[in-house]
């Protein structure tokens, strides 16, 4: 099943060491099958803290999601992001398509 990684910035603190951090994507997603659903495009928070954007990353397993994050590309490339602002990362594992909603009770 697929995983997505939800990365959410909450704050940021110093754009040039995003910028950093963005030239090395190409590095850090090489080799991974990684496609992004969303990145950092407009967005409303309806409930909750506020944030600043959003990414939405599909990989195409849990486990291959925890590769991508664990691998030393991308946490030498992290060290970038950390030093430029705050950020959220969880991978959620994906359901089945297909999956009919859930029922009411």
């Amino acid at each position: 099943m697929a995983a997505y990684v939800v990365v959410t910035k909450t704050r940021t603190r110093n754009p040039s060491e995003l910028e950093l951090y963005a030239k090395e994507a190409p590095t850090f997603m090489a080799g991974h099958q990684a496609t992004f659903l969303a990145r950092f495009g407009g967005c409303e928070v309806k409930e909750g803290a506020a944030v600043e954007g959003v990414a939405i990353i599909q990989l195409p397993t849990f486990e291959e999601a925890k590769r991508w994050y664990e691998s030393p590309a991308y946490q030498e490339a992290s060290q970038h992001r950390f030093r430029g602002g705050d950020y959220n990362i969880v991978i959620v594992e994906g359901l089945p398509l297909g999956l009919p909603p859930p029922s009411a009770h």
